[in-house]
């Protein structure tokens, strides 16, 4: 299968040490089943001649189950549309069916081979399914149709790390940011990536610049945090895990690192950091990399 050749990183190895067991790491880009379906009265018998906009409708209205319903019942009557299908696998997913999403995403594929959109979120099906081999040949594939598209090289990159491929992810999360510069999720998912292998410093970058976007995910800040701390730099993990709270109070494992942190200080002869400026320069960075 093919894959496009990417440039090697030039991401320098910190030398710190392995994971500790109690490290509370945030996943990475979530799966599209957030929200609750708003409660509905019993739907009615979905009428042989349901239209696309009434199916959209229901979708848009996070009536997921309605929606595949309906979906399922266009594309009964008009097989040959695969937007039809396309929206069925996406009902179906976010409504927690994931086998019967893989099913249509792959029917709107045989329909049409070039449906990028269909490709992309087979892969994020499939990796739900534990199947990341198999999400890998679909994310290339949607790659080889169109190599500027950036959430795919987000994606790319999510199977390369489920599969352990750490310097071929790092590779995909940066080639996503350097399509698109606000891509947060994939500049957080590098940074979990670099966690995960034991390289914080080099974390602090991608990590830093997501939370300089948005402010709004205690994600980002709870993984900035713990790179903070694996750093030396208690004070500034500790605002971090504090920001993540304000965020989502609720937020367990923010809960959990700031009880960790809470009473230390930083590390001995710990060299002072400017997160302001590590953000500006990872975004830098990444814009070089695309020629700019």
């Amino acid at each position: 299968m093919y894959r496009p050749t990417i440039a090697a990183l030039a991401l320098s190895v910190a030398a710190c040490g392995g994971h500790e067991k109690h490290q509370q790491v945030s996943a990475g880009e979530p799966v599209p089943t957030p929200k609750v379906e708003v409660p509905t009265t019993p739907t009615p018998a979905t009428p042989e001649n349901v239209s696309y906009t009434t199916a959209e409708s229901a979708y848009t209205s996070h009536k997921y189950s309605d929606a595949a319903v309906m979906f399922d019942t266009y594309t009964k009557h008009r097989p040959d549309n695969a937007w039809g299908y396309y929206m069925l696998g996406l009902s179906a997913w976010k409504s927690g069916q994931l086998d019967r999403a893989r099913d249509a995403f792959e029917a709107a594929i045989a329909k049409d081979p070039k449906h990028v959109k269909a490709l992309v979120n087979l892969s994020r099906v499939l990796l739900e399914q534990d199947k990341p081999s198999d999400a890998l040949e679909q994310i290339q594939a949607a790659i080889a149709l169109d190599s500027a598209n950036g959430s795919s090289w987000r994606v790319l990159g999510r199977v390369d790390a489920r599969l352990g491929k750490v310097d071929e992810a790092l590779d995909a999360y940066r080639r996503s940011i350097t399509i698109d510069s606000t891509d947060t999720w994939a500049m957080n998912d590098m940074g979990l990536v670099l966690i995960e292998s034991g390289r914080y410093t080099d974390a602090l970058g991608p990590l830093a610049r997501a939370v300089q976007l948005d402010t709004t995910v205690a994600a980002f800040q709870n993984n900035l945090g713990l790179a903070l701390e694996r750093t030396g730099h208690v004070t500034l993990a500790k605002s971090a895990f504090e920001n993540a709270l304000k965020v989502d109070s609720t937020y367990s494992k923010a809960k959990v690192s700031l009880g960790r942190v809470t009473g230390r200080t930083d590390a001995k002869d710990v060299e002072p950091v400017d997160l302001d400026k590590l953000g500006q320069d990872f975004a830098a960075s990444t814009r070089n990399e695309g020629g700019c």
